[in-house]
């Protein structure tokens, strides 16, 4: 993992400085990240992008207290949900585009899904991939993200909780993450995010605010997600009318790390299709 090979740029989100990389040309495709600690766009997408790139200008965002993007101060700042999806909303905008097709894994995909909702305009088709939002309890699974003790043997827990039994997990993935998420900035911003997740007691939308989302939907899911199970893909698929649904087997809960080639071929498809 070197995100040397692309250039971080940066744009004024309402105030926030935004860090983003992209790849490529043509229909915006705007990939958002997963709330873990040590996040940002390029952990999460390094290996969709350049597969993304050959048909889409691909754009990998770090969401507000993540990455590169600026944390602003827990005292004066909610690290809620609503935060997280307007300044996607905003970032889209200062982008100059009237629409994009968005991609978000967990938390990503709650704040794709928010965007996709209360900005109905901006979003062209949204794929939810491992998708946090219904409400469902913090499991066992989830113990070693919201519980991150920030160290390299508490980043190895937070992979294995997150990718199936048989991904190699490379000294190379653990040292990025755990370098970000150390990062004095990254570090109470997270601290904050989590909290504001055990106050609500997960990261999730009442139902009738997921039956709104009208834009063509995929939600793809791995068969052996703990954090978020099959049955919440099934669910998604129950609330959002205009839904397609793509299962991968063998695949816990970053189909975008496991298995990019699957993944970006079905996400290409999609959004070229519909």
């Amino acid at each position: 993992m070197n995100d040397a090979q692309y250039e971080k740029k940066f744009i004024d989100v309402n105030g926030i400085k935004t860090c983003y990389i992209e790849q490529g040309s043509g229909e915006p495709l705007i990939l958002i990240h997963g709330g873990g600690a040590g996040a940002n766009g390029y952990g999460n997408w390094f290996g969709c992008l350049p597969l993304f790139g050959k048909h889409f200008r691909t754009i990998a965002v770090d969401m507000v207290g993540f990455g590169g993007t600026d944390s602003p101060d827990p005292a004066t700042f909610e690290y809620s949900q609503k935060s997280r999806y307007d300044h996607i909303a905003g970032f889209i905008k200062a982008l100059g585009y009237k629409k994009a097709s968005l991609v978000g894994n967990s938390m990503g995909g709650a704040t794709a899904m928010g965007v996709a909702v209360e900005y109905p305009d901006l979003v062209d088709k949204l794929i939810l991939m491992g998708s946090a939002g219904l409400n469902s309890e913090i499991n066992a699974a989830l113990q070693p993200v919201v519980g991150y003790d920030y160290t390299p043997e508490g980043m190895v827990r937070l992979i294995k909780s997150l990718a199936n039994p048989d991904f190699p997990i490379t000294d190379e993935m653990v040292q990025y993450r755990w370098k970000n998420s150390v990062d004095p900035k990254n570090k109470t911003s997270y601290a904050a995010t989590m909290q504001w997740v055990r106050q609500q007691g997960g990261l999730f939308y009442p139902e009738e605010f997921i039956a709104r989302v009208s834009q063509p939907t995929l939600v793809v899911n791995g068969k052996l997600d703990l954090v978020v199970p099959l049955e919440s893909a099934y669910r998604f698929l129950e609330l959002i009318k205009n839904s397609w649904g793509y299962i991968v087997p063998h695949c816990g809960h970053w189909a975008m790390i496991e298995y990019p080639s699957d993944f970006s071929a079905a996400v290409g498809s999609f959004v070229q299709s519909h």
